[in-house]
């Protein structure tokens, strides 16, 4: 099991000091300032932290989590209340990326824009899925660090523009990885299955929660081997690979979610293409 801090590219030391309370409030952050980052963080115990004026949960002993999305803005205020009552405020530069773009032809013209109700079944299907990916819970499996859930060639990155027969359609947020039908599917750590279920882009979809409202998912399965309410270990088998759904081949497409920020899986990994 590699180590968080050898799996997060850098580290971050920032110290919030003044004279008026009995001890220095020292905040760390492990991790990447850019669209898609996930940031890792530890302040005193007992404080109270927001990004942006979003509450964020913050364990007995101070470890945090915060996210950015594809498309977050140029900055982020954090700010931090300890124990004692004393508040500081920090803006921080979020890194912009530029995505690349992917065209997909050759999808039956229903996949790309489907009938009225495909359209309704597709929308219970999101709530859903919004409702798993909605636990915020205090377990911290995530400070394990992550592990690739399949090994094989990269075909899909995160946030690349999509191109669906000629048409603009939604970016990708995920990273895949292609890998035939039948390949297991590992966790990349421990967690909790809070969805198991076929839906219509995504084929056989299953999400797996780390605790503090951040869930990996899992898409375009050929099965699911795990059932919602299990808890499972990292590296533990939850699936096979398969190409259910919008897919044009087997391929397992791995994408993480803190609250309603996409995260890049790729991000968390030493080398994000150092896969095969």
């Amino acid at each position: 099991m590699q180590s968080l801090i050898k799996i997060l590219g850098s580290i971050i030391l920032l110290f919030f000091m003044h004279t008026s309370a009995a001890q220095d409030a020292v905040a760390t952050f492990a991790g990447d300032f850019i669209q898609g980052g996930l940031v890792f963080g530890q302040t005193s115990p007992g404080s109270i932290i927001k990004i942006n004026d979003h509450h964020v949960r913050v364990t007995n002993q101070g470890d945090f989590i915060i996210g950015f999305g594809r498309d977050y803005p140029k900055t982020a205020i954090l700010k931090i209340i300890q124990a004692d009552g004393y508040a500081t405020e920090r803006t921080f530069n979020i890194a912009q990326r530029d995505y690349k773009i992917q065209r997909i032809n050759g999808l039956p013209k229903e996949q790309v824009s489907p009938s009225k109700k495909t359209l309704e079944r597709i929308k219970k299907e999101r709530e859903r899925i919004k409702k798993a990916r909605s636990l915020d819970d205090d377990r911290v499996d995530f400070k394990d660090g992550f592990i690739w859930p399949a090994h094989g060639p990269i075909s899909g990155v995160y946030g690349s523009q999509r191109i669906l027969n000629g048409e603009p359609r939604q970016p990708h947020y995920g990273i895949d990885v292609a890998v035939p039908v039948g390949t297991a599917v590992v966790a990349p750590a421990s967690g909790l299955v809070t969805y198991a279920e076929e839906m219509y882009f995504s084929g056989h979809t299953l999400v797996l929660d780390h605790g503090h409202h951040l869930s990996s998912s899992f898409l375009h399965l050929h099965k699911i081997l795990v059932q919602v309410g299990d808890y499972v270990q990292q590296g533990e088998k939850i699936a096979l690979v398969g190409k259910t759904g919008r897919a044009t081949g087997p391929h397992l497409d791995w994408r993480m979610n803190w609250h309603n920020q996409r995260i890049d899986p790729g991000l968390l990994m030493d080398e994000a293409k150092s896969n095969q």
